[in-house]
């Protein structure tokens, strides 16, 4: 009988991928981004383990949603006093914090367990086009050869 496959933490190879958001769509992004960073695309992939990539994401200020959302689209927060809820709709968050936007979505699709925090702090969203990360030898997502799902 032959046993189930388990990735060790020590053992995980982890690449750096770099994903240019100008002109795609959020949620379809973000749920991609998801993808890499829990490791979903490897198949030595292990649920309780942090197998995934590092993703750095650039031109998050170009990240665009469809229909009304620009404006019907509302994030939540509250100061921590009694009625402190404040509201900020789609297009006033992307203008003012471009990476909030990114990171609220990507959260929304990983675990919300000190695991999915792990893997979220492997997120780097930068609004412009230049990153600091050179030094890792990032590769692009368009070349990588991603299983996608149908």
């Amino acid at each position: 009988m032959k046993k189930t496959y388990t990735a060790k933490p020590l053992e995980v190879e982890r690449k750096w991928i770099v994903i240019d958001a100008k002109g795609q769509t959020l949620g379809r992004m973000a749920s991609v981004i998801a993808t890499l960073l829990r490791g979903k695309h490897k198949p030595e992939f292990t649920p309780h383990v942090d197998a995934g990539d590092f993703v750095v994401l650039i031109n998050a200020q170009e990240v665009h949603v469809t229909g009304r959302k620009a404006e019907d689209k509302m994030y939540y927060r509250n100061t921590g006093y009694p009625g402190g809820l404040r509201t900020t709709n789609f297009a006033d968050l992307l203008a003012k914090s471009p990476t909030k936007v990114i990171e609220a979505a990507v959260w929304g699709m990983l675990p919300h367990t000190s695991l999915g925090r792990a893997q979220l702090r492997k997120l780097h969203v930068y609004s412009g086009a230049e990153h600091p990360h050179e030094a890792q030898k990032p590769v692009s997502y368009e070349s990588l050869e991603v299983v996608h799902a149908s």
